[in-house]
């Protein structure tokens, strides 16, 4: 096979297993059934991913990787205005929540099925709500808070707290929700 299509075979393993995954639960999503929904012998699928917490952490770092595209989109376009940046990403955030099928934020799926701290899928969780808390704090330093690294910690807070209750909410109440809340935060952090 030629190394163009053992490319186009590794993308299509990690799409079948992916969309099986946040659809299903990782757990709930066997090596078996990924082959078969794939067309692929076992083989295959170890040829490119050796172990399942492999493709695991593959389909964590595809999705890691999309948000963070999303997220660096906004922060570009909103550069000179950290205010406007922060209601931007909480928009998009908001829109996520209201998708069809929406099962929530994939890491903290991951650490909810996964209670080993130990196992490569809450590695990649950690250090995914890391970065959010890290680039939080900036835009929370840029708004001029006299506490960004609570106000980072508020608004990680809040995020988290929405991709959890996303199946509880009215499709048009995400946003909205988000952003109102995201306002009484800064009034209370302003310098």
């Amino acid at each position: 096979m030629a190394p163009s299509e053992q490319t186009a075979l590794k993308d299509h393993l990690l799409e079948i297993a992916s969309s099986l995954f946040y659809a299903h639960g990782i757990r709930a999503v066997g090596v078996d059934l990924i082959v078969a929904e794939a067309g692929v012998a076992k083989t295959s699928l170890y040829r490119h991913f050796r172990t399942k917490d492999d493709l695991i952490a593959a389909f964590l770092g595809r999705e890691d990787q999309q948000f963070w595209q999303t997220w660096q989109e906004v922060a570009d376009r909103y550069a000179d205005n950290a205010g406007a940046e922060l209601d931007a990403h909480l928009e998009w955030i908001g829109a996520r929540l209201a998708r069809p099928n929406y099962r929530g934020c994939p890491q903290i799926n991951a650490v909810a099925e996964f209670s080993d701290p130990k196992h490569p899928a809450r590695k990649i969780a950690a250090d995914h709500k890391a970065e959010m808390r890290r680039r939080l704090k900036t835009i929370a330093v840029r708004l001029g808070s006299d506490r960004p690294d609570e106000l980072a910690g508020q608004l990680a807070l809040l995020i988290n707290g929405a991709f959890v209750s996303a199946g509880m909410l009215a499709p048009e109440e995400a946003i909205p929700l988000l952003q109102n809340a995201a306002r009484l935060l800064l009034a209370g952090h302003a310098s």
